[in-house]
């Protein structure tokens, strides 16, 4: 009789189920082996499905450190389920990259799983090179010593090629050129590499993020190179962006699909008090452990292992990030954002795709524009949620914040001055000519829109709106620290006392009034702004802030539009660097006072 892999696995799982014994496993394993040696079809069946070699003879310490056999659980079952799909499809030509993101919660057991698929592919296969990078130096030893050392020294004698082991966390098999190495991510890694299957463990935590590493890697990747980022998330970095990005395969494991996570109540009566205490009150976990319950059909034992979990962290916000619910859960910075995390989820729920994205074309002859008309590209820079409406029913102002302090982005907000509704939002790497050009035509198609530009690392858009002749843009009072006098000058002046102003308010309104917000990149950039150690608001390291000062401008100047001043000029060849003289970091000038 010639044996499957199949029939075999289910015999090791028969035989531990009975007995529990991994001397009898060991034995068990070794004539395995032996079968495989002797059985040609056997032998291809699992060449083809490298997955079946782990079932078959591989072993794993689980989390009570015990040697068990290594059987995958349902999670890692349909993870490999979907590589096995994906390999397929490329192979068909359907695809033209193998590369899966994997979004997951604490210890669902994905490193474990891909590095000993990883040394399944090196034994079963000639010049094959899997490379792993780890977050740091610490886990990469860990990897290389209890998942990939450690499990390979267990394998049957008949199984194990000639093996090198060396100190640069590898194993080599130089009769078959095969090998598997582990190394930590760093901008140098990986040069003078092949790679034909790529593992990066945690690469939300890469200190160097994950582009540096990528472009490192560079050539290293072969064609057919599977490629598996696993991790947990960190925020919204380099991993959120490729999550979102839809050019990977996304797989995204919810902490209840491993079975192991519940927990036995003591007693009936245990719970019974449990059930009562879900219903008792409106708190977040209550609300949520009740979600669960209603929504997911989690049985009262998974409700109350997450319930201890999250009794367990000072920072009661970590459960999210550490096991989510939801993908978008899972990238929340916890406990540090300054905004409503919960309120800006919601609203993720329910948002619709603008009505029209694109860009503004025109006729400029040196002094002024003209002939202005939109175009539609799916690729543009400007996207309209609301068109405008006629004049004297509906005004509107625009906030704009400049690239500056660390930004690379030019922004621009249209809002409804009246109700706050965000009309159109604008967002670009531009030259800021262009970006004032933009901004003129977004303002003369939302019918003379009054345009309130932050002043403080760069006036030109400012002073080149006046060139055009824009007839409103917001005026403040300032004093001259040249000649001591007060003036009125164009531009929004961020300072020591405005910015914490207008961000309050800003914070303000999408907690009451989230529902005004329709653009996407804006919520998810609200979504990374926290609070530092002394409690200044700012962007998350990686982050930016332009849309949320742009934004938070636009809401700030809106008593212009309601309370309007009368026009004034403003001579063109006022030298606003004037203003700069004795600043501090964050105090750019004067209080905003409105007019």
């Amino acid at each position: 009789m010639k044996y499957t892999a199949d029939y075999l696995i289910q015999k090791r799982k028969d035989k531990w189920e009975e007995l529990q014994s991994i001397d009898y496993d060991k034995q068990l394993r070794s004539a395995i082996a032996n079968e495989m040696i002797t059985n040609a079809d056997l032998l291809a069946e699992v060449r083809k499905n490298p997955e079946k070699l782990i079932e078959l003879v591989f072993v794993v310490v689980d989390k009570n450190q015990r040697t068990m056999p290594f059987f995958l659980n349902d999670v890692q079952h349909n993870f490999i389920n979907t590589l096995n799909q994906a390999i397929e499809d490329f192979n068909e030509g359907k695809i033209t990259d193998i590369s899966l993101l994997v979004l997951k919660g604490r210890q669902q057991g994905f490193t474990t799983l891909v590095t000993a698929y990883q040394l399944s592919c090196s034994i079963l296969n000639r010049n094959f090179q899997g490379y792993t990078l780890a977050d740091e130096s610490d886990n990469a030893e860990a990897i290389f010593q209890n998942k990939a050392k450690f499990p390979y020294g267990q394998l049957p004698e008949a199984l194990k090629p000639t093996e090198k082991f060396n100190n640069r966390k590898q194993l080599l098999f130089e009769k078959i050129n095969s090998s598997w190495a582990v190394d930590t991510a760093t901008k140098d890694v990986g040069r003078s590499r092949t790679v034909n299957f790529f593992h990066g463990s945690e690469c939300a935590f890469w200190k160097n993020g994950i582009s540096p590493i990528q472009a490192a890697l560079g050539e290293a990747f072969t064609k057919n190179c599977i490629k598996i980022y696993e991790s947990t998330a960190n925020g919204y970095n380099d991993y959120q962006k490729m999550w979102d990005s839809g050019v990977h395969i996304n797989c995204f494991y919810e902490w209840w699909k491993t079975k192991e996570y519940r927990l036995k109540f003591l007693n009936e009566e245990a719970r019974q008090e449990f059930e009562k205490f879900v219903d008792s009150k409106n708190d977040w976990i209550n609300e949520r452990l009740r979600w669960l319950r209603d929504e997911k059909a989690l049985d009262t034992e998974q409700l109350f292992w997450y319930f201890k979990k999250y009794e367990g962290y000072l920072d009661k916000d970590l459960i999210k990030q550490e096991y989510p619910c939801t993908p978008r859960e899972a990238f929340l910075l916890s406990g540090k954002t300054a905004f409503d995390t919960e309120v800006i989820l919601t609203r993720l729920e329910h948002i619709q795709k603008p009505l029209k994205t694109g860009y503004f074309i025109y006729d400029y002859d040196g002094l002024k524009i003209s002939d202005i008309k939109w175009v539609n590209d799916r690729n543009g820079y400007i996207k309209i949620y609301q068109l405008p409406n006629t004049p004297h029913i509906t005004k509107y102002c625009i906030g704009g914040d400049t690239a500056g302090e660390g930004s690379d982005y030019f922004t621009g907000h249209c809002i409804d001055a009246k109700t706050g509704v965000q009309c159109a939002v604008l967002r670009h790497q531009f030259d800021a000519d262009q970006y004032t050009k933009q901004m003129y035509c977004l303002g003369m198609y939302y019918k003379q829109a009054l345009i309130g530009i932050e002043a403080n690392f760069d006036s030109f858009p400012i002073m080149e709106l006046q060139r055009l002749g824009y007839p409103l843009q917001y005026v403040r009072e300032a004093v001259d620290t040249y000649t001591n006098k007060t003036e009125k000058r164009f531009g929004f002046k961020t300072t020591s006392l405005t910015r914490p102003t207008i961000i309050s308010r800003l914070i303000e309104i999408v907690r009451e009034h989230c529902d005004t917000i329709n653009d996407k990149d804006t919520l998810e950039e609200l979504l990374t702004i926290v609070r530092n150690e002394k409690g200044r608001v700012e962007a998350a390291e990686g982050a930016h802030d332009d849309m949320m000062m742009g934004l938070a401008i636009a809401h700030q100047i809106r008593e212009q539009v309601v309370f309007p001043v009368e026009p004034i000029n403003i001579n063109p060849q006022y030298h606003f660097n004037l203003e700069r003289q004795n600043q501090t970091q964050y105090d750019y000038g004067e209080e905003i006072v409105v007019i």
